[in-house]
């Protein structure tokens, strides 16, 4: 899960280590746009096989793209579409192994072969999510959700 030649140490040190520098950025700064910003770049910085990462907010029926690693991305996804909406509608994380057997799947990135997606919460309600791709099947795991829905429990509480 993480780069290897920057985090040496074992996997549930680094997660560790991920979650504590998340916290130390984002603790005393009051800007959300800042805060998604860091947070995607720590994410570039500590995830290995990756092609993209950031985070769509949500604006009525639509997630509008917002801070992220990577290519030029969709900038408008309706609510219930792709993986992004689809989780936005299901109000729950989606992780998927091959986004090319996903139904409507939205390819902003033709390299990416899979994706995980979890919803970022404001007081129960969903107000964005973080958005993950990769070019390598199967990229993500259940141990990657968990770690990266405690990254965004880190996040929501400052958002």
């Amino acid at each position: 899960m993480f780069t290897e030649q920057l985090y040496t140490g074992s996997k549930e040190e680094n997660e560790r280590l991920l979650l504590k520098q998340l916290e130390g950025l984002i603790e005393d700064e009051p800007s959300q746009l800042a805060n998604l910003a860091n947070a995607s770049a720590l994410l570039q910085q500590f995830l290995s096989d990756i092609n993209w990462v950031g985070f769509y907010l949500l604006d009525g029926e639509e997630l509008v793209l917002g801070p992220f690693q990577g290519k030029p991305a969709c900038t408008r996804i309706k609510v219930g579409r792709g993986v992004c909406g689809t989780a936005v509608s299901r109000g729950e994380a989606v992780l998927v192994e091959d986004v090319h057997q996903f139904p409507g799947h939205i390819a902003c990135d033709s390299a990416s072969n899979s994706e995980l997606v979890i919803p970022l919460k404001r007081d129960g309600a969903v107000i964005g999510v973080l958005d993950i791709d990769s070019p390598l099947f199967s990229r993500f795991d259940e141990t990657d959700l968990a770690t990266l829905t405690a990254f965004v429990n880190i996040l929501e509480k400052y958002l």
